[in-house]
């Protein structure tokens, strides 16, 4: 790698995976709300479940603990 050039691959921790828009977090946040409602209305469901382990990792990436939620 040229001495000039940035290390563009060891940005993409802090460039992709972290929540560059405001709106991310927050839209995480009401989909897990959401996702609980329905949850409690409907019963689990195997849709639920891995909709709410998508939404997990979501908040687990964005350092988002979903027991204070």
């Amino acid at each position: 790698m040229p001495a000039n050039k940035r290390p563009r691959r060891l940005n993409y921790s802090v460039n992709k995976k972290g929540p560059i828009w405001g709106t991310k977090v927050s839209k995480a946040i009401g989909h897990y709300q959401k996702l609980q409602e329905r949850v409690s209305f409907e019963g689990e469901t195997k849709w639920l479940q891995n909709a709410m382990q998508i939404v997990g990792v979501k908040l687990k990436k964005y350092g988002i603990k979903t027991n204070t939620l």
